[in-house]
């Protein structure tokens, strides 16, 4: 018994588990993130409903918004004026098997007679096939990937949870507003009868989802059909990347990750991230800034780092290194006056001397007023230059070939500015500490002992 449960264990294993992690974890064979200045993706997964899907057209039509709907096929079935409404105005209509059940629990058979049907009924609405499909719950098994051909398979980069209604619309909201941005393909549900599901949890998401539509249209961002995004991928200059590149990428991608969580970096502008910092203490040698000031060690710096998918995304985009060096440029333009103003409201990164941070790419900093200075000659400076340079490798519009001409200008240089002038240059002011007086302090203590003796009589 035990021997056969443990054949069990590896069948399903390898049938259904280890597919499933490979494809959340390294997309493979599967479409779940795209690419993009402004241009995010919408998806709904469960319906269509007779009481939530029309309202959810209705507000996709008032934002002008084009989404994708991952239909179950009783579903579809039951209700096809409004598959039929979905075509007419322009969104994407794509397979979420004919019954919500799990491909794990399914024959291969099964599943692909479970896409036939719905795919049927879609033609039957109208007159179009449909080849995108989404596994109920994500989840694919081993033969799913052998229907690449037949069907693309489409998950998601973000996903909230919202068939709960405990979840409320606050949380929601909040947590729309967090992965708002270009590139992602956001999962929600307009249908609350799948199992699992909570049938009004419809009503918040509809809240939420206008809320952020008119966020969305505020930063000049617009969600747009998933073909339409697997299109601009297919055309970005990425695809030409060798894959022995795009693996590089990919593991520098999940080492900033790391990084971050590690040394809790934070970020500047979380729903476009471009900069992010942290605060830490100087353990260079003294310099001596433009304004005068001293920098020695142990002095609060904060430290930028530029956003590395950002960065890998401007260089891949630029034909030249001036054009990387002005989109860079652009983007520091946008995000210092940000800092600046986190700068003034708050007191620990006020307490900082200086901004500090260690690049490559030297074209432009002294426009913003920083100091361009060589790292002094060690181990810092050393693996500094190695770590950088398979960077550039990456990120730089002439790849490697700009490492082997004038290599020896390629050098990590160091940049500093006193946070005084940024604040100056930006028109703020530090924040000041409250000091309390010493009367204020007593009189303070007074009131809490009337308060935790309140039959003993307090004589002032």
């Amino acid at each position: 018994m035990q021997t056969l449960l443990l054949w069990l264990f590896y069948i399903s294993s390898f049938y259904a588990f280890i597919p499933g992690m490979i494809s959340r974890i390294f997309g493979y064979r599967v479409f779940r993130k795209g690419i993009g200045r402004t241009e995010f993706a919408l998806t709904f997964d469960d319906g269509p409903d007779p009481r939530y899907t029309p309202q959810l057209l209705d507000l996709l039509k008032q934002y002008d918004a084009k989404a994708t709907f991952f239909v179950v096929g009783a579903h579809a079935e039951q209700n096809p004026e409004i598959i039929k409404r979905m075509y007419d105005e322009g969104h994407l209509i794509g397979i979420h098997n004919y019954v919500h059940k799990t491909n794990w629990l399914m024959r291969p058979a099964t599943v692909k007679q479970q896409i036939k049907r719905t795919g049927d009924i879609i033609y039957s609405i109208t007159g179009e096939r449909s080849t995108y499909y989404r596994p109920p719950w994500g989840i694919v098994n081993l033969f799913d990937f052998s229907k690449r051909r037949q069907v693309q398979i489409v998950l998601w980069s973000a996903m909230f949870g919202d068939w709960k209604e405990k979840l409320g619309v606050e949380r929601l909201t909040e947590k729309l507003l967090t992965k708002l941005g270009p590139g992602e393909v956001m999962l929600l549900h307009d249908c609350g009868t799948t199992l699992g599901a909570d049938p009004k949890a419809p009503e918040h998401m509809l809240i939420a989802l206008e809320r952020m539509l008119e966020e969305a249209k505020k930063r000049g961002l617009r969600s747009i059909r998933v073909d339409e995004m697997i299109q601009h991928m297919q055309n970005s200059p990425i695809q030409q990347l060798s894959f022995s590149k795009r693996l590089v990428v990919g593991l520098w991608l999940v080492w900033e990750q790391c990084f971050q969580f590690m040394f809790r970096i934070k970020t500047i502008a979380p729903a476009d991230p471009f900069l992010h910092y942290r605060l830490r203490k100087y353990q260079g040698d003294p310099v001596q800034m433009d304004n005068g000031e001293r920098l020695i060690k142990g002095d609060k710096i904060i430290e930028l780092h530029i956003d590395n998918r950002q960065l890998f995304e401007l260089g891949v985009h630029s034909r030249s290194s001036a054009q990387l060096a002005i989109r860079m440029i652009r983007r520091m333009e946008k995000d210092l006056p940000v800092l600046a103003e986190r700068i003034a409201e708050d007191i620990d990164l006020a307490e900082a001397k200086a901004l500090y941070g260690v690049s490559m790419l030297n074209r432009g900093p002294e426009k913003f007023g920083f100091m361009v200075l060589d790292l002094p000659d060690g181990w810092f400076a050393r693996s500094t230059k190695f770590y950088l340079s398979i960077l550039l490798s990456v990120i730089h519009p002439a790849g490697g070939a700009r490492l082997k001409v004038r290599s020896e200008v390629l050098v990590p240089k160091m940049m500093l500015m006193p946070v005084s002038q940024l604040l100056d240059q930006m028109n703020k002011q530090r924040p000041q500490k409250q000091v309390k007086s010493r009367e204020r302090i007593l009189e303070e203590e007074q009131l809490s002992l009337e308060a935790e003796l309140p039959g003993v009589t307090v004589v002032h």
